[in-house]
C-alpha cells in the first residue's frame, strides 16, 4: 500500500509547443517479480523496454462525445509510458514496482477524464497498479486504481478500460462512459463456448463435474455436483475443458498439475505479491509430491505411534525420511519449498511447529474442560447448539432410516446436573448438544464397509455449570442397524470417567465425538459455508456489477484470489484421493456429504445472529448489546464475533444509504437486479426456489446481504481457518479419522486398552502417515501471507474519491481496532474460563490484524488461503 506523494507542481501541467499537457503516473509490477515459478516465460525485460512506444494510454471524456459516435466518450490522443527518472524517487513503491512517467496532450473539450484505453505492445503482460493524473484542470488529481493484469494487445478483440475511482449507479454514469461500462461488461461475460486460456478475463458457472477422473477406472469416479437433485452444489468458475473419454458429463484434468493451473480469470490468479505464489506452490508440493513420497516410504516400512512422546517428536525432533526419497522430492519441488517443509540442517527430516494447544502444558488436551472449551472456542466454534427437547430427536426419514432418536435417558445424566432435573435444566437453557448424528449417519455404512475408516454417528449431551464453562454429561456412540437402516440405530451411551479402563474408553468416546467434528469442520464449516458458497458471488459480481458500481466497490475486497484457492482446491484438495480424501474419514464419499449439507443451505442463516438464534444459542433481547442475549455468556466466538458483526453491518448500512436514498432507487438499478437474480437462478440455481432468497427490493435486504457476505468472507472464514495449526496440528487433539471401532471386552484390542492406553488410543485414531499428511496441509492452510489485507483495510487509499464513504470507512477500522482491544481485555479477565481454557491458549481467532506466518490471528478482507 502506497500513497503517492504529488511532486513539484512546476513539472506538471507544463506547456509544451504552446500546447498544455497533463502529466502522470503509472505504477505496475512486472512478472518476474511476481510469479516465480514464470521466470522462464515471458521474462519481462529491463525497465527501458516498456518505453518508447510499448504501451499507450488514451484517455476518455466522460463529458464529450466523439462526432458521428454519440454512444462513446471522445478519446484523446495517444500518450506513452516514459522513463520519468528525476520523479523516481518521489513515489514510495513497493518491491517490484516501477513508476513510469505519462504525458497527455490537454483538450479541452475531453472535459475531466473519467476512464482511459491502455494498450500493451510489448511482448508480454505486466501488473497495472493504479495511474495518478497530476493537476487536471477544474478537478486537480485523478486517481485510477486499476490491480489488473495487461496483456499484449493481441491478446484481445476489445479496448482495455480503466475507469476512475468514481461511483455510479447505471442510470447516473456520464453518458459519454455508458458504451464502455456496458462493453466490460458483455466482455466479462463471454458467450458461454470454448475453451478458456490463460490471461483471458471471461466470468462463467459450471458444476462441480472436475473432482474425479473416470479415465482412470471405477476408483477415480466421482458424481457430478450440481445441477441434479441428487447433488445440490454451488456453482464454480467455467473453465470449458474438454470432457474425459469415459463420461462425457465429467472434465478432463491436466496431465501436470504441479506446474499447471486450471483456468480462472487472469486478475483471481494469486501472483500479487512472491508470498501468496510460495504458499500455493507449497500447498500443491504437499499434495503432488510429498504426499506420494511419504505412501512409498509406509508402504516399504509401515509404522505407528506408539506413545503420545512419539507424536511429540514430530515438533521436537522431525521424522527421518530416507535419502532417496528427499532426492526425489527435491527434483520436483522449489528450493524455498524445500527450505520450509524440511526445516534441519541437511533437509532431510519432517519437523514440524509445536502446536499451540501443546506449548504449555503438554496433556491438558485431554482434560474434559478443554474437550468442552473448544466448542466455544477452537477451530469449529459455529456447531454446538442448544438442546430444545430430552432426549434429543431426529429429523432423518424414519421410513428410510427408522428410529434414530437419541437413547441417552435421563438415568445416564440425572446425577451430574448440579441438582436440576433434565426439566429444570431445559427451562434454564442449561442443557446443549453437540449432533453429528443427522449429518453422517447416512453415510456410516459404506463408509465402515468400503473404506478403512471406522466411525460412528455421535452426539455429545452438556452441561453449563455455574462458572460458565461446559461439561459434557454422555456421548452416544451409533451405527446402523445391521440387518438394515431401515431398523433404526443401534447406540451405546458412555458417561465421564478418569480412571482406569473406563477412563480409556471415555477418552475414546471423546476421541470418535473429535473426528466427526474434524470432519464436520473441514468439509462443512470451512470448505462448503465459506470457499463454496461464496464462489458463486465471486462470478456475478464481475459478470453483473460494473467496476464502477457502489456494490461491486463493497464487495471486491472481498472475493480477492477466492476462485484461485477453490481452483486449487479442486486440483488437489477435495478431488478423488486428493488431501481431503486421504485424510479425513469420509474418504471417497466427502464431497458427497458436502452436497447433502448444501441441501439446507440458507443465505439469511449465515449472519451471526441469525445463526446463533437458530442453533439456539442466544435469544432476541432489546436490553442487551446488538439485540441478542447470548446464553452461554462466555461464548468467545459469539461475544466477539457480535462485534464485529455490528461493526460490518453499521458501515455497511452507512455506505449503501449514501448511494442508495431511497428503495426505489435499488429497485430501479438493473445492474443490481441482474446480479441478485442470476446469483439466485444461476450461480445457487439448486436452490433458486427456495422460498427465503430475499427479493432485493429494499435497501435493507440489500445491506443484510452485503454484510453476511462480508461476514462471512471474513470474519466467519477466519474464526474457522486459521486455527487449524494451532488446534489440530497435534493429532491427539483433534484426530482426523479413526481405523477400529469401540473395542469389546475379552478382545485382544480390549486388553491392549486396559494394558497400554496410550497405545490403543493411537492405533484408533490417525495413523503416523496420515497425521504426517494432515499436519503438513494444515500448517500451509493456517498461515497469513506478507501481502494479506485485513478487514478494515484496503489495498489502495484511493479505492473511491466519494468522501463520506471514505469517512464512514475510517470509522468501521476505528471500530475494530476498539474490538480488538476488547478482545485482548476479556482474554486476560480470570472470570472468563473459556477464552484461555486448561492449554493456556488464548482466543485470538477474531482479532482484526494478524502477522504473516502461523499466528492463530488476524481476520483477512477474503477467503485466499
Amino acid at each position: 500500500m502506497f500513497n503517492i506523494i504529488k511532486p513539484p507542481s512546476s513539472i506538471l501541467g507544463t506547456i509544451t509547443n504552446n500546447k498544455k499537457q497533463i502529466k502522470g503516473s503509472v505504477v505496475l509490477m512486472k512478472k518476474n517479480v511476481l510469479d516465480f515459478t514464470d521466470i522462464t516465460t515471458g521474462f519481462i525485460d529491463p525497465l527501458n523496454e516498456l518505453l518508447g512506444n510499448r504501451v499507450s494510454l488514451q484517455l476518455i471524456s466522460s463529458t464529450t462525445t466523439d462526432i458521428g459516435n454519440e454512444l462513446k466518450g471522445k478519446v484523446g490522443k495517444a500518450a506513452h509510458l516514459e522513463n520519468w527518472t528525476n520523479l523516481l524517487t518521489l513515489f514510495p513503491l513497493l518491491a517490484g514496482e516501477s513508476a513510469y512517467g505519462v504525458s497527455f496532450e490537454w483538450q479541452e473539450e475531453l472535459g475531466v477524464p473519467e476512464a482511459f484505453i491502455i494498450k500493451n505492445n510489448h511482448s508480454t503482460e505486466f501488473f497495472l497498479k493504479s495511474v495518478t493524473l497530476e493537476d487536471v484542470p477544474n478537478e486537480g488529481k485523478v486517481h485510477f486504481v486499476c490491480n489488473s493484469w495487461v496483456y499484449p494487445a493481441d491478446h484481445y478483440n476489445y479496448d482495455r478500460v480503466f475507469f476512475r475511482n468514481k461511483t455510479y449507479l447505471p442510470n447516473e454514469t456520464p453518458a459519454p462512459l455508458r458504451w464502455y461500462r456496458e462493453q466490460e461488461l458483455i466482455n466479462l461475460r463471454g458467450d458461454g463456448t470454448g475453451e478458456r486460456k490463460e490471461g483471458e478475463r471471461v466470468y462463467d458457472y459450471d458444476y462441480y463435474n472436475d473432482l474425479g477422473n473416470p479415465d482412470g477406472g471405477e476408483k477415480n469416479v466421482r458424481p457430478v455436483l450440481g445441477g441434479s437433485d441428487a447433488y445440490p452444489y454451488p456453482r464454480r468458475g467455467r473453465t470449458g475443458r474438454p470432457p474425459t473419454k469415459t463420461d462425457p458429463n465429467s472434465e478432463s484434468r491436466g496431465q501436470n498439475l504441479l506446474n499447471s493451473s486450471f483456468y480462472i480469470p487472469r486478475d483471481e490468479r494469486f501472483g500479487h505479491l512472491k508470498t501468496s505464489d510460495f504458499l500455493v506452490n507449497t500447498l500443491k508440493s504437499v499434495a503432488l509430491v510429498i504426499k506420494p513420497a511419504l505412501e512409498s516410504v509406509f508402504d516399504l516400512t509401515p509404522t505407528e505411534f506408539d506413545s503420545f512422546d512419539d507424536v511429540l517428536n514430530l515438533y521436537e525432533g522431525g521424522f527421518p525420511l530416507p535419502l532417496g526419497i528427499f532426492d526425489t522430492i527435491s527434483k520436483n519441488v522449489p528450493l524455498e519449498t524445500l527450505k520450509e517443509l524440511f526445516r534441519s540442517d541437511g533437509g532431510r527430516f519432517l519437523k514440524f511447529p509445536k502446536p499451540h494447544v501443546i506449548k504449555e502444558d503438554r496433556s491438558a488436551w485431554m482434560t474434559d474442560e478443554e474437550f468442552t472449551r473448544e466448542m466455544l472456542a477452537g477451530v469449529n466454534p459455529v456447531l454446538i447448539r442448544g438442546l430444545q427437547e430430552f432426549p434429543p430427536t431426529s429429523k432423518l426419514d424414519p421410513y428410510v432410516y427408522g428410529n434414530q432418536n437419541s437413547k441417552i435417558t435421563e438415568a445416564h445424566i440425572n446425577n451430574n446436573l448440579d441438582g436440576l432435573s433434565v426439566n429444570e435444566a431445559l427451562e434454564k437453557n442449561r442443557l446443549f448438544i453437540l449432533d453429528h448424528h443427522d449429518t453422517f449417519m447416512p453415510f456410516v455404512k459404506r463408509i465402515n464397509t468400503s473404506t478403512s475408516s471406522k466411525v460412528y454417528a455421535t452426539r455429545t449431551l452438556l452441561f453449563l455449570t455455574n462458572d460458565g464453562t461446559l461439561k459434557p454429561l454422555a456421548i452416544e456412540l451409533s451405527l446402523p442397524h445391521p440387518q438394515g437402516d431401515h431398523l433404526g440405530a443401534v447406540s451405546r451411551v458412555y458417561t465421564p470417567a478418569e480412571q482406569g479402563v473406563e477412563g480409556s474408553i471415555w477418552q475414546l468416546a471423546k476421541a470418535y465425538v473429535i473426528v466427526n467434528d474434524y470432519g464436520y469442520h473441514q468439509l462443512i464449516s470451512h470448505w462448503l459455508n465459506t470457499h463454496a458458497v461464496i464462489e458463486p458471488f465471486v462470478i456475478a459480481t464481475n459478470r453483473q456489477l460494473s467496476v464502477i458500481h457502489p456494490v461491486y466497490k463493497l464487495l471486491h475486497p472481498h472475493f480477492r484470489d477466492t476462485m484461485n484457492i477453490n481452483a486449487l482446491a479442486r486440483q488437489v484438495l477435495v478431488n478423488a484421493f486428493g488431501i481431503v480424501e486421504s485424510v479425513i474419514f469420509p474418504r471417497e464419499y466427502s464431497m458427497e456429504i458436502t452436497a447433502e449439507a448444501y441441501r439446507n443451505w440458507n443465505l439469511t442463516e449465515q449472519s451471526l445472529p441469525a445463526d446463533l438464534i437458530k442453533r439456539g444459542m442466544a435469544v432476541k433481547d432489546p436490553s442487551c448489546p446488538h439485540g441478542l442475549r447470548v446464553l452461554i455468556e462466555d461464548y468467545p466466538y459469539a461475544v466477539d464475533g457480535l462485534e464485529i458483526w455490528s461493526a460490518i453491518k453499521q458501515w455497511v448500512k452507512e455506505y449503501c444509504s449514501y448511494y442508495y436514498k431511497t428503495d426505489e432507487t435499488l429497485q430501479e438499478d438493473r445492474e443490481l437486479q441482474s446480479w441478485w437474480k442470476e446469483l439466485r437462478e444461476v450461480g445457487h440455481g439448486d436452490l433458486k426456489d427456495e422460498i427465503w432468497w430475499p427479493e432485493m427490493q429494499t435497501r435493507e435486504e440489500l445491506i443484510e446481504t452485503c454484510a453476511t457476505v462480508i461476514w462471512i468472507t471474513s470474519a466467519l472464514h477466519a474464526a474457522v481457518n486459521f486455527g487449524q495449526y494451532p488446534y489440530s496440528g497435534y493429532i491427539p487433539n483433534r484426530p482426523t479419522l479413526s481405523r477400529r471401532l469401540m473395542p469389546e471386552e475379552g478382545t485382544p484390542e480390549y486388553e491392549e486398552l486396559r494394558t497400554d492406553p496410550e497405545k490403543a488410543f493411537l492405533r484408533t485414531i490417525t495413523s503416523e502417515l496420515r497425521s504426517l499428511v494432515a499436519i503438513s496441509f494444515i500448517e500451509i492452510l493456517s498461515k497469513h501471507a506478507s501481502d494479506e489485507v485485513y478487514l478494515g483495510q484496503r489495498d489502495s487509499p484511493n479505492w473511491t474519491a466519494d468522501k463520506k464513504p471514505l469517512e464512514a470507512f475510517e470509522r468501521f477500522g476505528k471500530k475494530l481496532s476498539d474490538i480488538e482491544d476488547r478482545i485482548r481485555s476479556r482474554n486476560r479477565d480470570a472470570n472468563l474460563k473459556n477464552r484461555v481454557g486448561p492449554v493456556e491458549f488464548p482466543y485470538n481467532l477474531l482479532y482484526r490484524t494478524g502477522e504473516v506466518g502461523m499466528v492463530a490471528k488476524g481476520i483477512p478482507n477474503s477467503i485466499s488461503i
